[in-house]
C-alpha cells in the first residue's frame, strides 16, 4: 500500500486508507484482490515518467493531436455509417448550455421540464420527418435501433423470424445478431438483383411465412442506391402478417418519400447527420419510431416523452410516458434496458431540425443528390472505373468499382491520402467480395464542386501509373 498522499487522488492519506480498511473488516488492499492468481498480480513499481506541470502537459498532449488529420485538413469521401455534415455553430452553443450538458437523464420529470420540452421537440420532428405517429427520444445509434425493432417485432406478433437484406453494413448486422440470438429469434438475408441492387422479390416471397415476425430494408440501402421497391415489398410482407421495419438516412427525406407513407409499422434510422458531429465515430443517436397502434407503442424501447396539462388544465407540463416500458419500473420485466441515453445528441438533433425547416430539408437532399450524382459522372469517365457499379438512383453513397484498371482499391485508397491529401471511401472487397475490387464512396453538401474534381483528377493521376 502507497505511502504517498496525492493531491488529485481523494483518501490517498494512510491514515484515511486504514481506516477505510478496518471500516470493511480487511488488514490491507491486497486482500481485496484475492481471487486474482499470484502470478497475474503485479509486484513492481510502473516504469511512468515524472509528473509534468499544466504547460508541459498541454503542449504533450497537442503534439499528440497534431497527428491526426480531420475534414478540416484533407477532403473526406468516407461515410458507410458515420458521415461528414455540416454543423451550424448554433446547434454546438445550444447544446453546450450547462441546462442542457449536465441534464443526465430526466428521471425527475417535475424539474427536468427543459430538457423534457426538447425532447419531446425531437421526438415530434421525427415523427414529421418519418411520417409516423410516435417516436421515442433516442436510442444509442443505428444498429442498437435494428436490434431493438427485431424484438420488438417478435414480442408484437409471437413470431421468430426476420428478413434482412443482404446488402446490409456487416456491423449493423453483427449487433442484429448479438440482440437477436438470446432472444432465439433467426434471420435470414433476402437476395439482390445482381443489376440494381434492388431486393429480390421472388425470394422474399419464397422467404416469406407465418413464421416471419417482420421483414427490414433500408432505403437507402447501405450502398447507396435508392430502394424503389417499398411498396411492393411491404404489401408483401403485411399479407403474411409481417411487420415492416424500415431503416432511413433522414438526410434523405427531405426529398425521398417517408417510410410512414409505405407502410412502415416501425422506422430507425441514424441521426448523427442532424447536427451530430463524427467524433471519431461516436457517440451517435438512433432514430425509432412507430405507427399509431397501442400494441407497438407499448412496447417500443426507450423513452416516450409526452405533453400534458395540470390538473385545472392551465398550464401546460411534459412528462415521461408509458414508463412501465422501462427498467426503472418493471425491471427484467421491461422491454428494453436503456439506461443510458443519447439525450444530449437529441438535443442536438432537435436544434438542427428546427434550423433547416421542411424547404431546408428538401434543399439539403436536393444538393448532395446533385453533388453525389456529379461526382459519379466525372468518376464514371475515367478509364476501367465504374460508377457506380448497381443501374439504380443513388443518394449520397456510391460503389465505385476499380476492377477495369487492374488496381486494388487499398492501394489506390494509400495514394490519395499519401500523395494527394484525400481520404477516399471505404474498402467494400472483403464485405462483398462478389463486387470485386470497390469502394463505397460519400458526397455531402460540405463537398465543393472543386474538391469533387480534385478527387477526379487525382484518381485518374494514380490509375494512369
Amino acid at each position: 500500500m502507497s505511502r504517498h498522499n496525492h493531491p488529485y487522488i481523494p483518501n490517498s492519506q494512510p491514515e484515511i486508507k486504514q481506516e477505510m480498511l478496518q471500516e470493511i473488516g480487511i488488514k490491507s488492499i491486497d486482500e481485496l484482490y484475492a481471487d486474482i492468481p499470484e502470478k497475474y498480480r503485479l509486484r513492481k513499481s510502473l516504469n511512468l515518467p515524472e509528473a509534468l506541470s499544466e504547460f508541459e502537459v498541454k503542449r504533450h498532449v497537442e503534439a499528440l493531436l497534431s497527428k491526426n488529420k480531420t475534414c478540416s485538413d484533407m477532403s473526406v469521401f468516407l461515410g458507410a455509417g458515420c458521415w461528414p455534415h455540416y454543423v451550424p455553430a448554433v446547434v454546438k452553443e445550444i447544446v453546450q448550455r450547462s441546462e442542457f450538458l449536465t441534464a443526465y437523464t430526466p428521471y425527475q420529470p417535475e424539474i427536468s421540464q427543459g430538457m423534457l420540452q426538447a425532447l419531446f421537440e425531437y421526438q415530434s420532428m421525427i415523427c414529421e420527418l418519418t411520417g409516423m405517429d410516435v417516436a421515442n427520444c433516442s436510442m444509442y445509434d443505428w444498429a442498437s435501433a435494428l436490434g431493438e425493432a427485431a424484438r420488438m417485432a417478435v414480442r408484437v406478433t409471437g413470431r421468430n423470424e426476420l428478413l434482412i437484406p443482404k446488402i446490409i453494413h456487416p456491423e449493423r448486422a453483427a449487433t442484429l445478431n448479438v440482440y437477436a440470438e438470446p432472444a432465439r429469434i433467426k434471420t435470414q438475408q433476402i437476395a439482390y438483383d445482381q443489376e440494381t441492387g434492388q431486393i429480390s422479390l421472388e425470394d422474399l416471397k419464397n422467404k416469406l411465412s407465418d413464421k416471419t415476425a417482420a421483414v427490414y430494408i433500408e432505403n437507402p440501402s447501405y450502398l447507396g442506391f435508392i430502394e424503389t421497391q417499398v411498396n411492393e415489398i411491404s404489401n408483401e410482407a403485411h399479407a403474411h402478417g409481417a411487420l415492416v421495419i424500415v431503416g432511413v438516412d433522414p438526410t434523405s427525406l427531405g426529398i425521398l418519400k417517408p417510410p410512414g407513407e409505405y407502410g412502415a409499422d416501425i422506422a430507425i434510422g441514424e441521426a448523427q447527420p442532424l447536427g451530430n458531429p463524427m467524433n471519431f465515430g461516436g457517440p451517435l443517436l438512433g432514430i425509432f419510431a412507430c405507427r399509431d397502434d397501442m400494441n407497438l407503442i407499448r412496447q417500443m424501447p426507450g423513452r416516450i416523452i409526452g405533453l400534458t396539462t395540470t390538473t385545472d388544465c392551465s398550464k401546460q407540463g411534459f412528462c415521461m410516458t408509458l414508463q412501465t416500458r422501462e427498467q426503472h419500473i418493471r425491471r427484467e420485466k421491461a422491454t428494453s434496458n436503456i439506461c443510458s441515453n443519447e439525450a444530449l445528441c437529441a438535443v442536438a438533433s432537435a436544434v438542427y431540425m428546427a434550423l433547416l425547416g421542411p424547404q431546408g430539408f428538401r434543399k439539403l437532399g436536393e444538393a448532395i443528390m446533385y453533388k453525389a450524382n456529379y461526382a459519379m459522372h466525372l468518376l464514371s469517365k475515367i478509364d476501367g472505373v465504374k460508377a457506380p457499379v448497381f443501374k439504380s438512383a443513388h443518394f449520397k453513397e456510391f460503389t465505385v468499382n476499380f476492377d477495369g484498371t487492374k488496381s486494388r482499391v487499398e492501394e489506390v485508397h494509400r495514394k490519395l491520402r499519401l500523395k494527394h491529401q484525400i481520404h477516399g471511401g471505404k474498402n467494400l472487397s472483403l464485405e462483398f467480395p462478389e463486387l470485386g475490387e470497390t469502394a463505397l464512396y460519400c458526397v455531402t453538401e460540405i463537398h465543393s464542386k472543386e474538391e469533387i474534381e480534385r478527387l477526379a483528377e487525382a484518381l485518374e493521376k494514380i490509375l494512369a501509373k
